[in-house]
């Protein structure tokens, strides 16, 4: 074997580590990403649902204040 052939084998070695880490690298970015997507649209669905909520709570609210004044009179 020649010198030839040993750098043309560490080479390919090195090529294939360093692709192996740039895809990792770039599958951990991407998941990251998506995460912080999910996470984002998760809460913009709970806020939307406590907002619901609290509409409810006070169409709820004034509507028992209206029971109770006509049970007043």
């Amino acid at each position: 074997m020649d010198w030839t052939q040993v750098w043309t084998v560490l080479g390919v070695t090195a090529g294939l580590f360093l692709a192996s880490i740039g895809t990792t690298i770039t599958m951990f970015v991407w998941n990251r990403t998506e995460s912080r997507n999910d996470f984002r649209n998760l809460q913009s669905s709970l806020n939307a649902n406590l907002l619901a909520i609290r509409d409810e709570m006070k169409d709820f609210h004034g509507r028992l204040c209206a029971i109770e004044e006509r049970n007043r009179k």
